[in-house]
């Protein structure tokens, strides 16, 4: 009887600690790629696995294409960013884009890249939201600037077009129109498109 019952609790115990690593379902877990991240001396928080629809999870999809691997194609309607791998694979990310008067479409490149860069608001904005010029002269990176943890910075015909792909600490914006023309990603995967992408690559937004 003593061996029966040891058995049992161990089966229980074992399913517990199944349970714990579930990545969906139960308001208390995380998916993996949006648990907790320690970069460059800012915590970034986990964010739990129901608080993101499934469609804009960080996900490798089927996505045949001409464009060469590393090319990085953005569907504006869809809310999809496409990092497009070998073998007619992509890695999806969910993205939020610019509002209505705000959002463009055409071809840029990769200038440069930033981690954790300081954000420095457009004139325009500026005159739209005379508010932000405490920041006119720039706001210091940290988990409350609208860059987030990473900015990639997008050029034309080789000067800087003022628009960026970047992380944002108002991750629950993802999937929605908000922006003023930028792209924004859930910072977890702001900091996963960077170490991917590299400074030259052909940006098509759609």
């Amino acid at each position: 009887m003593r061996v029966k019952t040891i058995l049992v609790a161990a089966s229980l115990l074992a399913s517990a600690t199944l349970a714990g690593c579930t990545t969906t379902g139960g308001s208390s877990s995380t998916l993996a790629a949006y648990s907790q991240v320690n970069d460059g001396g800012f915590i970034i928080p986990a964010i739990k696995a129901n608080e993101i629809k499934p469609e804009f999870r960080r996900q490798i999809v089927a996505y045949p294409t001409d464009e060469k691997p590393g090319t990085i194609i953005i569907d504006t309607a869809n809310k999809h960013l496409y990092y497009i791998m070998p073998d007619g694979k992509a890695m999806r990310y969910g993205i939020g884009v610019g509002r209505d008067g705000f959002r463009w479409t055409g071809n840029a490149t990769i200038g440069r890249k930033a981690e954790w860069p300081a954000w420095v608001p457009p004139q325009r904005m500026l005159v739209r939201q005379p508010e932000l010029k405490e920041f006119a002269g720039g706001m210091k990176p940290g988990l409350q600037n609208p860059l987030g943890a990473r900015a990639l910075y997008l050029y034309k015909d080789g000067k800087d077009s003022m628009f960026r792909l970047h992380g944002t600490p108002e991750w629950w914006t993802i999937g929605t129109n908000v922006s003023s023309g930028c792209i924004r990603l859930i910072n977890q995967d702001i900091i996963d498109l960077y170490n991917r992408a590299e400074v030259g690559a052909k940006v098509i937004v759609k």
